[in-house]
């Protein structure tokens, strides 16, 4: 395949609470040992990423730079190697590299070892939604929830997108789900798709009640995206010996941690980060997970995708998703003017 010289991208001049993204042309990479070039698809918008933008996630880059952190495409071109030469040519789903640039661009380098081929029965948008919330789910839900003999298991930011995948993938496993919202409209749209526990953390009686519910449930963990103020109510209602595990810092404060809770309630906190999970996993093991994933995303692992909107206005897709994380995904076509 002929490659271009270069591609538009949209690029991040800023880290910055007001997200801003330019769309320019960039060059096009060349794949290197072990890397394969891609020609993007379909590029998913997580809260992760915009942490990332706002220079809040875990590393920044040096900029200007391309964000995105997962996506669909088809590969290319291959800097050489086995797992290179047999990609070529396939859809696959891939993680941007940490130190390279993100999918949201007509091209991206990928390591080989972490694009997953794509089934014929997986679109391009199921395809860039693979990575980041149906292993979470995945992970959290068998690795911590079901491994530590839990029963139960608490949630917050329940009406997003993980959170529905967490609920449904909870009662299929068998697993009683407690799940905690923002607000009443979002308590109905999670009863809608079958979530028997649902509680508002806007009433009044909030607390009390999900302190009465994780002891009736037994629930001994919960999987908290927000953090800050809401971990500490986790930590301060569920049941003695209990495990609150942050994922995600939406709310963007620190946790304000009694010690006595610790030491005397027996009550643990810790963090949960996919990419630190993944590279526990062999690689046979991944390959096999990454298939039986791809089964079940036209079920309990499903996106639900709010708009598909051409690269050229990656800019308000993501302050789309901004305002409403809980409406469906923004997802970017980079092939699209």
């Amino acid at each position: 395949m002929n490659l271009p010289d270069t591609m538009r991208a949209a690029v991040l001049g800023e880290y910055k609470d007001e997200i801003e993204l330019e769309v320019t042309e960039i060059p096009v990479p060349r794949p290197g040992p072990g890397q394969v070039l891609l020609r993007m698809l379909r590029t998913n918008i997580n809260p992760s990423d915009l942490s990332f933008m706002h220079g809040q996630y875990g590393f920044r880059k040096p900029l200007p730079t391309v964000p995105g952190f997962e996506g669909s495409g088809l590969v290319v071109a291959s800097g050489g190697g086995l797992l290179g030469r047999y990609l070529r040519g396939k859809r696959v789903s891939t993680a941007a590299r940490p130190q390279g640039s993100g999918t949201f661009a007509e091209y991206m380098l990928a390591d080989a070892g972490s694009c997953i081929p794509l089934l014929n029965s997986v679109s391009d948008e199921q395809g860039a939604a693979l990575i980041v919330n149906p292993l979470t789910a995945w992970a959290m839900l068998n690795d911590i929830v079901l491994k530590g003999g839990a029963k139960a298991v608490v949630q917050t930011a329940a009406a997003g997108a993980l959170g529905r995948m967490i609920q449904r993938l909870g009662t299929r496993l068998g697993l009683r789900v407690v799940n905690i919202v923002r607000r009443p409209e979002q308590v109905a749209a999670l009863k809608q798709i079958g979530a028997g526990i649902v509680l508002d953390s806007s009433d009044a009686q909030f607390e009390s009640t999900l302190r009465h519910v994780a002891r009736e449930a037994d629930a001994t963990v919960a999987l908290d995206a927000v953090s800050g103020e809401m971990s500490a109510t986790l930590l301060s209602n569920m049941p003695a010996n209990s495990r609150v595990v942050v994922y995600g810092g939406l709310s963007g404060e620190a946790v304000p941690v009694q010690t006595g809770m610790l030491i005397f309630g027996g009550q643990q906190l810790e963090g949960f980060w996919l990419s630190r999970w993944i590279a526990g996993q062999r690689g046979w093991s991944m390959i096999r997970l990454a298939r039986r994933i791809q089964k079940m995303l036209a079920g309990d692992l499903r996106t639900e995708v709010r708009e598909v909107v051409p690269l050229s206005e990656a800019s308000r897709a993501v302050r789309s998703y901004q305002q409403d994380m809980s409406a469906g995904k923004m997802l970017i076509d980079c092939t699209a003017a």
